[in-house]
């Protein structure tokens, strides 16, 4: 086939995923890929190695978007909304300030989809009764759902594809990150008060009173529940899948025999024509990195262990990730680092999470983002996007990876 061929396969791929044309959903395209590929120079037996490694992560993956939107049913997020409208007061910096803290526990135990589906016309809201410019909050909501899926491995589809290669278990894996996330907390706070300066100095005018809105005791029980499953999943050696469909589970049984919920809307919430996208994507990134796309990763990533090397494979996986997508780039170098052992594979992390602020095609999150923010009314600009992510990205990525270092040093694997 040749690596010229599998790469305008790929592109073809990501580029019918990000724009989908008519509507048509993203495995449309990825689907035929992947057949042309296991035609071409793939064998089937590789294809189906490739998926059967996906499986477990893929299962998850469902069971914690089928979560997600349980919660959104029974009303956390706009519970979450009301606080966020309460705690803010008339002030646009205060809101910013609750947003980047309540996005990235949102984030972290629901993954970047929930941040960004759910939690972007929560933000919109919220400024809209605060009184203030909105654009601020909604380009830190964006950056949050890449850069604030550090901490576990739940909070990101890249995390998850790649939390069995670090040899980590659960909470480990959180007590590595935890110092690189809030490394990067503070530099999107700073970052966003820098340059959205003039509208966060905008005085707010509160509009419509804030309702209180009862707390969803059962959802947050069960999240809770759910949490400290996944944590104690790695000693107990039980998939995390199981411990998200449980969880999954409780609140569709709630909501079962109250009525009002379908089963088929449990197998629309799994995003099924998604999750054969990425598994169809896997295979077109397989024959690309053997047909010759490995090779020269394989080139960039050089001493790894040292604080340079994770420099190196965190800027390497930023870069990818906004040429190819931070999904194709976690698929691609992953079995390339995964050799070097736990701190470059968490360093490939760092570079494919915060490394998409830079570019709305860096993630599909992001290009998600924007058609959800332009159905709410607002109108992003490519320009301050761009500006946004050169602000923080490169103080972030490498603030992150000297964390990262530290905390390999100090927590140990």
């Amino acid at each position: 086939m040749g690596l010229v061929v599998a790469l305008v396969l790929l592109a073809v791929t990501l580029a019918a995923a990000i724009a989908r044309p008519f509507g048509a959903p993203e495995a449309v395209v990825a689907i035929p890929a992947a057949a042309l590929c296991i035609a071409g120079p793939l064998s089937w037996n590789s294809a189906r190695h490739e998926v059967d490694a996906l499986a477990p992560t893929l299962g998850f993956l469902a069971a914690v978007l089928v979560l997600g939107r349980l919660c959104a049913v029974e009303g956390l997020f706009r519970w979450a909304g009301a606080v966020l409208s309460r705690a803010a007061g008339l002030s646009a910096r205060s809101l910013l300030l609750w947003v980047l803290l309540v996005g990235t526990a949102v984030t972290t135990v629901l993954s970047l989809d929930a941040t960004v589906v759910l939690f972007t016309p929560v933000v919109m809201a919220a400024a809209t009764r605060v009184g203030v410019p909105p654009r601020p909050h909604l380009h830190a909501t964006v950056h949050l759902s890449n850069s604030a899926s550090l901490l576990l491995p739940v909070s990101n589809l890249t995390n998850l594809l790649a939390y069995e290669a670090t040899g980590l278990s659960f909470a480990r894996f959180a007590a590595l990150m935890v110092l690189p996330l809030l490394v990067v907390i503070a530099v999107e706070y700073a970052g966003t008060r820098l340059c959205f300066a003039a509208d966060l100095a905008a005085p707010g005018h509160r509009g419509d009173p804030v309702a209180g809105e009862p707390a969803p005791r059962f959802a947050l029980a069960v999240l809770a529940a759910t949490l400290a499953g996944l944590v104690a999943s790695s000693p107990l050696d039980v998939e995390p899948a199981w411990i998200a469909a449980a969880g999954a589970a409780a609140l569709a049984g709630k909501r079962l025999r109250a009525g009002g919920l379908a089963g088929a809307d449990l197998v629309r919430w799994c995003e099924p024509a998604f999750l054969l996208f990425v598994a169809a994507l896997a295979v077109v990134v397989r024959t690309a990195a053997d047909e010759g796309l490995g090779d020269v990763v394989d080139g960039l990533v050089q001493r790894p262990g040292t604080l340079a090397g994770l420099l190196v494979v965190a800027g390497v996986a930023a870069v990818t990730a906004n040429v190819l997508n931070n999904l194709p780039a976690v698929l691609l170098l992953l079995p390339f680092v995964t050799p070097a052992g736990t701190g470059p594979v968490l360093a490939l992390l760092l570079g494919v999470n915060i490394g998409p602020n830079l570019t709305y095609v860096g993630s599909l999150a992001s290009m998600l983002w924007l058609k959800i923010v332009r159905r709410e009314g607002a109108d992003p600009k490519l320009s301050t996007f761009t500006v946004h992510g050169l602000v923080t990205v490169p103080t972030a990525l490498a603030g992150a990876t000297l964390a990262l270092w530290v905390a390999l040093h100090v927590v140990g694997t």
